[in-house]
């Protein structure tokens, strides 16, 4: 059984040379960095391509707005294209620099995979091979040029030990049947549905759960109790698992 896909390079290849062409000229743009200043070594630097009213001036995340073209990215007309040949919904769209001797350090970006509704794609545009991911441990190289999807709620980081700045295109797609259907043809591995359709509930942890909405008493909680204690019995339906707790009752005052 094939394990989940926390990476995965997509059969899409983009023109190297005008990519680099057009980053030449968006280099004295007043590149943002990172506002989470403890998380990486060296600089780490955004430019907005598309953001929040098309604003150019910050990059912190926000989940109101409307998403809109920067006047950067209407100055170049083939990282437009680039972005536009993804036949999904875009949100956040950023050029993200890492200097020379930089470091990012391993964290999650909960809820940004394929199966969360939001896709992050990496098209690296300039990157030496000592420029290495850490993906729950494995040291993975994103090539220049080509597509990378990464699941950015697994732990990662980045190193790039290199005497220049990595920059890669980075897009925020919203999960779309054209992106399920080129991951699938790339090979894609889903990961397994949480078992309580909650990957913070599990076997160890379930019977608390399972008490704490029971304890709540309202209808909406005890409905989910009582989904949650069928799953966790094997038995179909919460219906069904409700009638079993009640012969339980039973039993217990013969």
């Amino acid at each position: 059984m094939s394990l989940p896909s926390r990476y995965l390079k997509l059969p899409f290849s983009f023109d190297l040379p005008r990519l680099q062409d057009e980053l030449l000229r968006l280099e004295k743009s007043e590149w943002i960095r990172h506002f989470n200043t403890s998380a990486y070594v060296n600089d780490w630097l955004c430019l907005p391509l598309r953001s929040v009213g098309g604003r150019i001036d910050h990059i912190i995340p926000v989940n109101e707005g409307v998403f809109e073209d920067t006047v950067l990215l209407q100055a170049c007309p083939y990282l437009a294209e680039v972005i536009q040949f993804f036949q999904c919904e875009k949100t956040s769209v950023r050029l993200m620099s890492l200097a020379a001797g930089g470091e990012i350090k391993e964290h999650r970006d909960d809820g940004t995979s394929i199966e969360d509704g939001i896709t992050r794609l990496h098209i690296p545009i300039t990157t030496t091979p000592e420029v290495l991911f850490y993906i729950d441990g494995e040291p993975v190289h994103f090539s220049a040029g080509d597509t990378w999807y990464l699941n950015a709620s697994c732990l990662h980081g980045v190193r790039n030990p290199g005497n220049q700045a990595r920059v890669h295109l980075m897009l925020d797609c919203v999960t779309n049947d054209w992106l399920m259907h080129a991951f699938k043809e790339a090979g894609w591995v889903a990961r397994a549905k949480p078992k309580y359709h909650d990957p913070a509930i599990n076997d160890h942890n379930v019977i608390d759960v399972i008490a704490q909405l029971r304890s709540d008493g309202r209808p909406v909680a005890m409905a989910l109790a009582a989904q949650m204690d069928a799953i966790r019995l094997g038995i179909p339906s919460p219906a069904t698992a409700m009638q079993h707790g009640d012969l339980l009752q039973a039993d217990a005052q013969c």
